[in-house]
């Protein structure tokens, strides 16, 4: 029996919600959020809907019915609470990278270390480059005039910019700090985009720790950051397990 496509659309949303609720929820179980400190997100790209953590609401008492969904311009379409402060730089993200399919914000430590100090994270090893192709990019400050207009949605233009201005691809760099504040990461589905999230604190800790040893340390060669990534990613990828 063919279900009515509003059925069939109501059911493929209450499956994302689901998978948002549980991509959020890991959060707290891998140690990258205090307190509420953190958000996951997913997106229906053909409803063009955006289901999120609501703001400021407890881990432990958050349920998959409290999720907010919105479009694409920001207005609630479900859901009776706030959503999380950082809704329009997810939907920034997802207007301009149609790639993207989930969205993470955190304030884990050692990436909010490096964005603290304003500088890229490194690629000095094998661990970074099997995920991430060349370093993690810092975006810059916002002025005052981005501040003052709009800041969640002026966070997420500067990403932007950053990704178009040093012509990195999203998709194989998918994570960047932000100055003062902490990373984001994405991926193909809201629990890719906390996979890339445990990643890059994973490697961020990394980094600080070669940097406490060699404080002059210098990157992995290219050549072995390509080895890296290119056997894990793309056409010629041969990691893991033929599906």
């Amino acid at each position: 029996m063919t279900l009515p496509s509003a059925k069939k659309e109501n059911i493929m949303l209450e499956e994302l919600k689901k998978k948002v609720y549980e991509a959020n929820m890991e959060l707290p179980r891998r140690n990258l959020v205090t307190y509420t400190w953190g958000n996951v997100s997913g997106i229906d790209r053909e409803k063009g809907l955006v289901v999120i953590k609501p703001s400021g609401v407890e881990y432990e008492e958050l349920t998959p019915d409290m999720l907010v969904v919105l479009d694409l311009d920001g207005n609630i379409v479900e859901g009776d609470l706030n959503p999380s402060s950082d809704t329009k730089t997810h939907i920034e993200l997802y207007k301009a990278f149609p790639q993207l399919g989930g969205i993470v914000h955190t304030h884990s430590p050692y990436a909010v270390a490096w964005a603290q100090a304003g500088r890229d994270i490194p690629c000095y090893g094998t661990t970074h480059a099997d995920y991430f192709y060349g370093p993690i990019p810092c975006a810059r400050h916002l002025t005052q005039a981005e501040l003052d207009e709009d800041y969640e949605k002026g966070t997420g233009t500067v990403i932007i910019e950053t990704f178009r201005d040093r012509n990195i691809d999203p998709k194989a760099v998918p994570a960047v700090i932000c100055h003062s504040h902490g990373p984001f990461t994405w991926g193909k589905d809201p629990a890719q985009a906390v996979y890339h999230a445990v990643v890059l604190e994973e490697v961020a800790k990394m980094a600080i720790f070669t940097r406490q040893v060699c404080p002059d340390a210098a990157p992995a060669p290219q050549r072995i950051q390509d080895k890296h990534y290119l056997r894990k990613h793309g056409p010629n990828a041969y990691y893991g397990q033929k599906k």
